[in-house]
């Protein structure tokens, strides 16, 4: 009788571990999307920085070669 007693008290206690997994599992998964959220962001910004910066780069290089043109036409 203490067996099936123990049995179904077993039972119950992983009926209510599995429901706490699928909690915890809804909490890794939101933390998951959070940090892949942030991860996006922090590339993009990243991304637009270098973009900017060459960008920059490309005009200075620009202007200097118009200068060294303009110098050896005189």
């Amino acid at each position: 009788m203490k067996k099936l007693v123990f049995m179904f008290v077993a039972m119950a206690a992983i009926s209510f571990a599995s429901c706490d997994s699928k909690k915890a599992g809804e909490a890794v998964e939101a933390a998951a999307d959070s940090i892949t959220a942030a991860a996006d962001s922090t590339v993009e910004a990243v991304t637009d920085s270098i973009k900017a910066a060459a960008d920059s780069a490309v005009a200075t290089v620009d202007s200097a070669a118009t200068a060294a043109v303009d110098s050896l036409k005189k």
